[in-house]
Order: C-alpha cells, then structure tokens, then sequence
C-alpha cells in the first residue's frame, strides 16, 4: 500500500471509528461499499464531511462521480492527489 493509500486506509477508520479494522486489514482496490469494507449511505456523507475538513475537497452533486471517488481507497487517494496537484498550480 502506498503512504497516501495508508493516510487515506487511516482517515476512514478514523473519521467512521471503525475500532475493529487496521490499515492492513483494508484493500487499497476494495470496495468501499457493501462488499469490501460494507460502508453505507451515512459513511458516504460522513467521509465526504471529512474530506472537505481535511483535504479541502469539497464532492461533487453528481452522484455517479462521487461514486467513482468513493469507489475504493485507491479511488480516494487519486482523487486527493488531483486536489494537491491542481491547488499548487
């Protein structure tokens, strides 16, 4: 798992308390949802609060393109990357 990948694994289970996963526990190209770590609506919302306290990035209305940032930790830590790379041009 890359560093960012780990911040991110660490974000999630901080921001929803999820007291019984570590970081390894989680697959960077799970599944965030239903399968994979089995997150729900209510986590969604939760993690895209969190995102925009942490990282700045504030999600789209679009609902398919959330879902493709929500996709997995991968997906999340791409779209982190994307935030950082366009804030510092």
């Amino acid at each position: 798992m890359q560093p960012l990948e780990q911040e991110i694994a660490q974000f999630i289970i901080d921001t929803l308390n999820l007291e019984d996963v570590k970081v390894a526990d989680i697959d960077p190209g799970a599944p965030l949802f239903v399968k994979g770590l089995g997150l729900d609506s209510i986590d969604a919302l939760e993690l895209g609060v969190g995102l925009q306290k942490k990282y700045g990035i504030k999600l789209s209305s679009d609902a398919t393109e959330t879902r493709k940032h929500f996709a997995s930790v991968q997906a999340l830590a791409a779209l982190v990357t994307n935030h950082r790379a366009g804030a510092s041009t």
